[in-house]
């Protein structure tokens, strides 16, 4: 099969990346007020140098700069753009035996407006840095909503809400504007809200805040589709559906089958990095919804567990994925990132090299080329 020279490419990953510890450790210094901002910065560029390269060893086209400069991955997102406070959530990561973890999240509290670049200055950074194709990440449009929005404190900055969906499709216009007049080529959007409809204890609980989940499904593929209008026709972008990634800890579960038809064929995008590591994720049965202009990236690799999968069992599955969508519309990743936060997920570098490798080595046994 002939190789890709676009994203997405056969062997993909998400994003982020483990941090260094000496990485770690400058950040925690530098919030204590021990270390400079421009010592802080001096050593993210050192590092992330190393991951990149670590990513071309390895044989990955897509690269990105392990989200090194963020605390989170959604993280850059709320420091560029203006209206966010930073409250405690109201949902709660799982481990595998059920034990919730909070954690604190912004929230919507005044106008949203771009103040500056969200990922430029990553992008600029990486695109120097790498002679391969640089992987932009942003949080989705509709997660500004999903995980940002608190009825009785949002809509005091905005009473109608169409005023704070238009303003969060400029805030992603501009970026990706900005983003392809330097020179990006390849976008990918990070989603938990529409998983998390997915899931029916989740819905229930959207449903206790006044939303009905059908209903809603179709605002957020139209806030994603706002956000991206107007988009070069050069970049191509992506959407990352993510159950929940924090330290090996998930937020939902449930098959795609609840949105898949609507997402598949509503959704403007040019690919979909769905997880399917586990059995939370259903079967692959909804995919036969998918349009045969768009690729699925299948996310067989867990990046939560330090367990090695078998290469001859993600080959079985990527067969069985045949079953509803051509192999050419198909690419194999890791389901989500190694770091979606800064502490990292419970694998060592050494296991996160051998599964990205693991996905290269496997993307050409299957498809002969990346």
């Amino acid at each position: 099969m002939a190789a890709r020279h676009n994203p997405p490419f056969r062997a993909e990953h998400i994003g982020s990346l483990l941090r260094p510890e000496a990485l770690k450790t400058a950040r925690a210094d530098f919030d204590v007020g021990r270390l400079p901002l421009d010592e802080l910065r001096r050593i993210e560029d050192e590092h992330i140098v190393d991951v990149v390269r670590l990513q071309e060893e390895v044989g990955l086209k897509s690269i990105s700069d392990g989200e090194f400069r963020r605390l989170i991955y959604f993280g850059h997102f709320p420091e560029a753009v203006s209206g966010f406070t930073q409250m405690t959530s109201e949902l709660d990561f799982k481990d595998a035996e059920g034990n919730p973890m909070k954690y604190t999240t912004p929230v919507v509290t005044g106008k949203i407006r771009r103040e500056r670049g969200i990922a430029t200055g990553e992008y600029q950074f990486l695109k120097s840095h790498t002679k391969q194709t640089p992987k932009v990440t942003l949080p989705s449009p509709c997660s500004q909503h999903y995980f940002r929005w608190r009825d009785g404190i949002s809509d005091k900055a905005y009473p109608d809400i169409e005023e704070f969906f238009a303003d969060v499709a400029t805030v992603y216009r501009e970026e990706i504007a900005e983003l392809a007049a330097m020179g990006a080529v390849n976008i990918q959007l990070d989603d938990v809200s529409l998983p998390l409809l997915c899931d029916a204890r989740q819905r229930e609980q959207f449903k206790a805040r006044g939303y009905d989940p059908d209903e809603w499904v179709g605002t957020y593929i139209e806030m994603n589709n706002q956000g991206l209008k107007g988009r070069p026709a050069h970049v191509a972008v992506g959407i990352h559906l993510c159950r929940g990634n924090n330290q090996g800890k998930w937020l939902g579960e449930g098959g795609y089958d609840y949105v898949a038809e609507r997402m598949f064929n509503d959704l403007d995008v040019d690919y979909l990095c769905m997880e399917y590591d586990s059995p939370r994720a259903g079967s692959f049965e909804p995919l036969r919804f998918m349009p045969r202009s768009k690729t699925v990236v299948l996310g067989l690799i867990s990046s939560k567990s330090p367990e090695m999968e078998n290469p001859d069992d993600i080959k079985r599955r990527i067969d069985e994925a045949t079953r509803f969508i051509p192999l050419e519309n198909l690419a194999l990743s890791p389901q989500c990132g190694f770091a979606s936060t800064a502490p990292g997920n419970p694998i060592t570098p050494d296991i996160q090299r051998a599964k990205l490798e693991l996905v290269v080595s496997i993307a050409r046994d299957v498809w002969g080329d990346i």
